[in-house]
């Protein structure tokens, strides 16, 4: 239930972010999520991406300095207050969340988010024990790799 989520770090300047995203576009792999931020002078670009094993090729071909973490995302009610009695959950077992991000554009009156926990599976017991959907790779249209 975990997913790779591909963490590339690139120097806060113009045209990184274009040329990451156009070497991924260009090599055929569909961004299925992605979040952005600035952390002293370099931007993190963390993506769920339709074919990990592929971009990870490419990402060391192309000498993007990345690295490959496990995230969780879940589908929670989209409706104010939702997000705060998940995290009540986490925080009541101690978990915590590194960081997240929301994925925008869904039609089902639920949203997604995208969470790095201290303790990951934990974290996934606790969800599913209070009703909380987990998504998979195949949710997102994300290739596995082989077993």
């Amino acid at each position: 239930m975990k997913l790779k989520q591909i963490s590339i770090f690139l120097e806060n300047a113009p045209g990184r972010l274009y040329a990451a995203t156009q070497a991924l576009g260009d090599a055929g792999l569909n961004l299925r999520s992605l979040s952005i931020c600035d952390v002293s002078g370099f931007g993190v670009l963390r993506i769920l991406v339709s074919d990990v094993d592929k971009a990870r090729q490419l990402i060391m071909e192309k000498q993007f300095p990345a690295r490959v973490d496990e995230v969780v995302a879940a589908e929670i009610v989209d409706a104010p207050g939702s997000l705060a009695a998940v995290l009540k959950v986490l925080m009541e077992s101690k978990i915590n969340v590194d960081y997240m991000y929301a994925l925008a554009g869904t039609s089902s009156g639920k949203a997604v988010m995208v969470f790095s926990f201290s303790d990951n599976d934990l974290a996934i017991k606790l969800l599913q024990q209070n009703q909380i959907k987990i998504l998979d790779a195949k949710s997102f249209g994300i290739l596995e790799a082989p077993v």
